[in-house]
């Protein structure tokens, strides 16, 4: 049986969020061989029904698209990224019980939050209609 390729992973973030765009940034650095691709879903034009989804499930949380097309949600995409960019060390222990559904909750809680607690962060206006806008740093 041949052997499925895992990458390149293509990463669905959000750009408005000041945590997933400073999350974002730091994996591009660690990129060097291309094993992440990334697609910001408040993009103009953005389409999330070119992967099957739809923009409620795309705002919810990370999702990464495998070259099969499958989807990888939430902390998954987390830990499979990190894997990416060589820590999966790093990651590895989100893998184990106890810890994976303490992980999986905490991004749960983390994903839901986001906008609200961005505010803090960065962002230059409350959400609304869940559109938002952040000022952006360095070049974005």
């Amino acid at each position: 049986m041949p052997k499925t390729q895992f990458w390149p992973m293509r990463v669905l973030y959000d750009g408005v969020c000041p945590f997933c765009r400073r999350e974002i940034d730091w994996l591009r650095r660690r990129n060097a061989e291309l094993k992440l691709l990334f697609d910001d879903i408040s993009s103009p034009g953005f389409d999330p029904s070119r992967f099957g989804l739809t923009a409620e499930e795309v705002a919810a949380q990370l999702h990464g698209i495998l070259p099969d097309g499958s989807v990888v949600r939430g902390a998954e995409t987390v830990r499979r990224c990190y894997e990416a960019v060589g820590l999966r060390w790093l990651a590895a222990p989100t893998r184990w019980f106890p810890l994976r559904p303490i992980t999986e909750w905490a991004y749960g809680v983390f994903a839901r939050n986001r906008h609200r607690w961005g505010r803090w962060f960065g962002r230059t206006e409350p959400c609304a209609d869940g559109h938002c806008s952040a000022q952006r740093s360095g070049g974005e």
